[in-house]
């Protein structure tokens, strides 16, 4: 679907874009939307929201759910791009704002592609447009001589474009959005012309709570967009969900098998996140120090993939606490000053005494040791 310098197909794509993998999903809703949809969307906004949240179709088609959480959430999100006003997506590490834009800018335009990854090196022609130098200095400035940005394309093609992490985004770079925001317009003053947006253009851009003070956005530029702040799932139910779906999704792409009986293994991980990250074990009755690391969902999702690795390849096949002890030790202690602490006393007070724990426990502190 979408161009790229290699010859591989998107059945062999490592990590395939939403509108490849998730395509028989978005074909069956856009057969069964009857609904309005706005200039240039793929699906109606009910259409985009059931991708999104999952459902049952009138034909029997079971859509996924892609995101696990409060609907509203997805219905202001979604609302927000029929507007004119770009959504920003914020939330603290692991709560799924990039994987909440892919799939919004799959289910509206059927290309999730047009991205920025916001970096402190991030240039203004990244947001705006640069310059073939080869054809700049042969044929001087020409409409062929310059190179569109993903944001320039999808304004000139009614598109959705997205920008990760911009607070990571220098300040002066930042504001280079106003403009496009405000006046749906992107000036190119060397050619005399500017790109005005065609109808069906958004913005989605992803911004990181615990990076707040890095370039925080100026107050012009913020009230352009449209927050909506993305929660950590609300109980270990939730999280366990999401946690399972994910590393079956993850599994299948890269052969991993993937046990019934991991389910028990995913909701150990998830438990030991969600105590540490609240201070306080599940039962209420010990508190706990918080490591300095987020212990996101995302980094649960990532240990539970690589004991399943290592169990696939260096195992039975069989998801065991010894697979993913290492994976633990490295999500919770980034500094060995003060998390090993937290670490050691959360292993000898709580697993060591929890029913059902103790295989983990000897795991847990012979990587420890």
């Amino acid at each position: 679907m979408n161009g790229t310098l290699g010859t591989g197909t998107p059945e062999q794509a490592l990590r395939p874009h939403a509108e490849d993998t998730f395509a028989d999903e978005l074909a069956a809703l856009a057969a069964a939307d009857d609904r309005p949809r706005p200039a240039r969307w793929r699906l109606s906004p009910w259409a985009v929201a059931t991708y999104l949240l999952g459902g049952t179709l009138g034909d029997g088609t079971v859509i996924t759910p892609k995101y696990v959480g409060p609907r509203r959430i997805v219905e202001v999100a979604v609302a927000t791009l029929a507007t004119d006003r770009a959504l920003l997506l914020l939330g603290v590490p692991g709560t799924a704002k990039t994987w909440v834009s892919e799939h919004l800018a799959a289910a509206v335009s059927g290309d999730s592609t047009l991205l920025v990854q916001g970096t402190a090196g991030t240039p203004e022609e990244a947001l705006r447009y640069g310059w073939n130098y080869a054809r700049l200095l042969t044929e001087g400035p020409s409409r062929d001589a310059l190179v569109p940005s993903p944001v320039m394309r999808a304004m000139a093609q009614g598109m959705t474009a997205r920008i990760e992490e911009l607070t990571r985004v220098p300040a002066d770079v930042q504001d280079t959005l106003i403009t496009i925001l405000s006046e749906k317009t992107l000036p190119v003053p060397e050619l005399g012309e500017e790109v005005q947006a065609v109808r069906g253009f958004n913005l989605i851009a992803t911004a990181n709570d615990r990076d707040r003070g890095v370039n925080d956005l100026s107050s012009a530029l913020r009230r352009r967009f449209t927050t909506v702040v993305l929660p950590l799932p609300a109980t270990a139910d939730a999280e366990v969900d999401i946690v399972t779906r994910r590393v079956r999704q993850i599994g299948s792409s890269l052969e991993l098998p993937v046990a019934a009986d991991s389910v028990d293994e995913i909701r150990r991980v998830v438990t030991v996140f969600r105590e540490l990250r609240d201070g306080v074990t599940a039962d209420g009755r010990t508190r706990l120090k918080s490591p300095s690391g987020t212990l996101s969902t995302a980094e649960a999702i990532s240990v539970v993939t690589g004991g399943l690795a290592l169990a696939a390849h260096f195992g039975d096949g069989v998801l065991r606490p010894a697979d993913m002890a290492a994976g633990i030790l490295g999500a919770v202690v980034r500094d060995p000053s003060t998390d090993r602490i937290a670490w050691q006393e959360y292993l000898e007070a709580v697993v060591r005494e929890r029913d059902g724990w103790r295989d983990f426990y000897r795991a847990c502190r012979e990587v420890s040791a």
